[in-house]
């Protein structure tokens, strides 16, 4: 997440560039982009969530038919104003200044955040909550003196390669990143086995290693960041800090973060304590063996298991609050449906995507009635509540009334029996919907819940 301006920005080509000459359409030519559409697999957030089916295309189609002889209204997607959306100290604070102008696809929010330590691009609303943490950490981080603790051993260990299990690390203050890769991953789980001849000296250095990795998943729960996270200047100002006071064996002070930036409140302190205690404890290693049995107990697969904990684009700390959501869920079936379904994220977007929308099943479940199953409708998850009402948690943070949300939602509502589910639809989203998508989407049955992560609290 917060990847610097470059990165970032061919995240979000790869992602989401096929909407850009489209954002400012009028609805005839939205309608005849529709009509004319053919399935892709870069096709954005709408591509994580099926691609739109030939059905749901067919589907669409005869809504948009039925919908320009009625001449219905279509919005499309257009920039709007940073105080719009976020409340001031989301907008600027010590480190920071949210660009004014933020685009909208994709029922996403872009954000450019210019900070003291370089220009940052984000797609999500919870995606800018986690940077401007991540911001705050960094500089606290900076204002830490780690020369006078350690002094010139610092710059030697950052020159000098040593090795380690027979593996050539020549830069350790950018290896032991808190990431399932390098040393930390060779390390995290002494359970299975690293030997190697005695020598106090690689000993030495397989303490300082462990050390550093524990130092900076302490560190990431004090202060509310992601130690998994893809920001590199935090990663690199962490492994700077933590290799200072590994090599110099002393207590280096970091400054308390700052920045007035809110938190939310955790309704879920279960899912909360878990999640946080697994991560601040257990290294990466540890952390997929702990998910793999987890996974087994709720009788998904060895194979699907792998696949997932394997995919690329979630990290350990994605993997660990989807799994600890799904097993909360206790006796849902269709777990390993939703599972296999999130295997269509391409990118860090998509993990928080689904992420996100694990949290919100589990918050519906736990606040509002049991879940007795969850499964996908042409490329939409869906679940069926215990109190008989069909439920679709959506994690957007912008919606307005497209053809092509028309097409969507009718598609849903008439062919959500297929997984043998009636009544009227509950939809929770994590933003809002513009007041024309709120009255459409109510007028045809639909029960609207926004700001969801108001109300349950995300682990962002």
């Amino acid at each position: 997440m917060g990847a610097p301006v470059d990165a970032s920005r061919r995240i979000c080509n790869r992602s989401f560039g096929h909407l850009r000459s489209a954002r400012y359409e009028p609805a005839s030519i939205q309608q005849e982009r529709i009509m004319n559409y053919r399935p892709r697999r870069d096709r954005g957030l709408m591509g994580l969530i099926g691609a739109l089916t030939e059905r749901t295309i067919t589907a669409a189609a005869v809504a948009l038919s039925a919908a320009a002889a009625m001449a219905q209204p279509y919005e499309s997607y257009a920039a709007r104003s940073a105080a719009e959306i976020l409340p001031p100290n989301m907008i600027q604070g010590k480190y920071f200044k949210v660009g004014n102008q933020v685009l909208a696809y994709d029922f996403l929010h872009h954000y450019t955040v210019d900070s003291d330590f370089g220009t940052f691009e984000v797609t999500g609303d919870g995606a800018l909550r986690k940077l401007v943490k991540e911001i705050a950490a960094i500089g606290a981080l900076k204002e830490t003196d780690t020369i006078e603790a350690v002094g010139a051993s610092v710059k030697q260990s950052v020159a000098s390669p040593f090795v380690l299990a027979k593996n050539l690390v020549t830069s350790p203050v950018d290896t032991v990143s808190g990431l399932p890769g390098g040393v930390s991953h060779i390390l995290g789980n002494v359970t299975e086995g690293v030997t190697m001849e005695h020598d106090p000296s690689e000993d030495s250095r397989v303490k300082q290693a462990l050390f550093v990795s524990s130092w900076k998943r302490d560190f990431a729960t004090q202060n509310g960041v992601d130690v998994y996270s893809s920001n590199k200047v935090l990663q690199k100002e962490l492994n700077r800090v933590g290799w200072a006071a590994a090599i110099s064996g002393l207590s280096i002070s970091v400054a308390t973060m700052s920045g007035g930036t809110a938190v939310a409140v955790m309704k879920n302190m279960r899912l909360a304590n878990q999640v946080g205690n697994a991560l601040k404890e257990e290294p990466p290693a540890r952390l997929r063996i702990i998910n793999e049995r987890k996974l087994k107990e709720m009788g998904i697969s060895d194979a699907l298991a792998k696949r997932y904990l394997d995919h690329l684009a979630f990290t350990p700390r994605h993997d660990t609050v989807i799994v600890e959501c799904l097993t909360q869920l206790k006796s849902t079936r269709g777990r390993a449906v939703f599972l296999n379904h999130i295997l269509a994220a391409e990118d860090e977007v998509g993990a928080n995507f689904f992420q996100q929308m694990a949290e919100t099943i589990l918050g519906y479940h736990n606040t509002v009635s049991p879940l007795e199953e969850i499964a996908v409708v042409d490329g939409m998850v869906i679940a069926q509540a215990k109190n008989g009402t069909p439920f679709v948690p959506f994690p957007l943070d912008r919606g307005v009334w497209t053809a092509r949300a028309q097409g969507i939602l009718e598609n849903i509502k008439a062919n959500r029996g297929a997984a043998g589910y009636g009544g009227n639809i509950d939809l929770w989203i994590t933003g809002t919907f513009s007041t024309l998508a709120h009255q459409q989407i109510a007028a045809r049955g639909v029960t609207i819940t926004e700001n969801v992560d108001e109300k349950i609290g995300f682990l962002n």
